[in-house]
């Protein structure tokens, strides 16, 4: 047989630094093991009755067929509404708004549409796992900021000022964040803007899926809080989060028109369109009432609040109460050197992997964020699976020698 021979772009792509944990709880399943899971990324809610009427409807209306590749016209209107009604920004539907399959192929398209070799890619620490990969098979450069916990995880003005070069292209601004919580205050965006106002160019992408997921903050976006940006930046959100819509697949951004022409032609020749049916159940989820996000998100609060204090207090860990998302990122500096089952800890990594096989709690190791010693626990899901797995991951550092 024939060796298959990879392309270099795909080897680019670095492997997943928690393929190792996810084997390894499915192995513990079909074990028996009672696993729990917090790594979801996803809502645990249901998408909303009348946005699952609309689709059916659609489908019942014939709307089947072909789509524009960037979006029926009746989604792009709804999107610039939204950004009009919640952002305060003004787009002209027909030019400067696109719409693909999910937020991450609008980021992933947008990466193809203006990277060339040698161009560089500025993204703060702790990130999100795809944007550094994307970047690579765009032929890009990542070149990651880091953040720490001192200061809040928010990307400061002189990091940002550090990392800038005559090669960056992109900045990557993601609030509220994956994996931290953290959302970036307007005086946040504010100074980060004034030093992107310096370096003409440069292109921000701002990616903010988790918006209307925030208990303690306002939400703000970069091209709202510094209008000089606005016509280098990509604002990006979707369906995805807000509206519980992760398997409908629908993402959506806006940006100057020469931008938004060039993401059209990559979407012509790889997605084709997005999903109709989806297109129009999105439709009703922007133009329609949003009055089920309050209760969502007093959920949301009281999870957090009640998973953050737990690993708060569990020996060796320290977590940050995140105002955004519903991700919390525990430090586990103070575990690392300690012993588990004879085996020294020597990384988020050995810690994820010792959890998993002490207590069956499975979380996402720091290191695929770029950022640790620390972990990432997802509270989509419900209270008492979550104390539960509060009470196993203590448990399990109390062990710790």
């Amino acid at each position: 047989m024939t060796e298959l021979t990879l392309s270099d772009a795909l080897n680019r792509v670095k492997p997943s630094a928690t393929l190792a944990v996810t084997q390894k709880a499915r192995e513990l399943r079909a074990a028996g093991r009672d696993v729990m899971a917090l790594a979801a990324g996803e809502p645990d809610f249901d998408t909303p009755e009348h946005v699952k009427d609309a689709a059916i409807d659609a489908i019942r209306r014939g709307e089947t067929g072909y789509t524009a590749v960037d979006g029926i016209p009746e989604l792009k209107k709804a999107i610039a509404d939204k950004f009009a009604r919640d952002n305060g920004l003004t787009y002209d539907p027909s030019t400067e708004v696109t719409v693909t399959t999910g937020g991450k192929y609008l980021i992933f398209a947008t990466m193809l549409a203006t990277l060339n070799p040698g161009d560089e890619v500025v993204i703060p620490a702790p990130y999100w796992v795809s944007y550094p990969d994307m970047v690579g098979i765009a032929g890009g450069t990542p070149v990651i900021a880091e953040t720490t916990p001192e200061d809040g995880y928010v990307l400061t003005p002189e990091k940002l000022e550090a990392a800038i070069t005559p090669k960056t292209r992109w900045v990557i601004l993601n609030s509220p964040s994956n994996p931290t919580g953290v959302v970036y205050s307007a005086d946040a965006l504010a100074a980060l803007g004034a030093v992107l106002e310096r370096h003409p160019h440069v292109w921000v992408l701002t990616d903010d899926m988790y918006e209307h997921i925030v208990y303690d903050a306002a939400f703000s976006t970069i091209a709202q809080v510094t209008p000089a940006l606005k016509e280098r930046t990509l604002t990006m959100n979707g369906a995805s989060k807000a509206y519980a819509m992760t398997g409908w697949r629908i993402g959506y951004g806006a940006g100057p028109a020469p931008l938004i022409k060039a993401i059209g032609k990559v979407l012509s020749q790889s997605t084709s369109n997005p999903c109709s049916i989806s297109q129009w159940a999105t439709v009703a989820a922007l133009n329609g009432d949003d009055g089920f996000l309050e209760e969502r998100n007093d959920a949301f609060r009281a999870r957090r609040d009640a998973v953050q204090k737990a690993l708060d207090e569990t020996p060796g860990l320290s977590c940050l109460l995140p105002e955004g998302a519903f991700y919390l990122y525990p430090s586990c500096a103070g575990v690392i050197g300690k012993r588990a089952g004879g085996k020294v800890i020597e990384s988020d990594l050995d810690f994820a992997a010792a959890l998993l096989e002490a207590e069956a709690v499975a979380v996402v190791p720091g290191t695929a964020f770029g950022a640790g010693p620390a972990f990432r626990v997802s509270y989509a899901t419900d209270m008492e699976t979550l104390m539960e797995a509060c009470r196993r991951i203590r448990r399990f550092c109390e062990s710790l020698d």
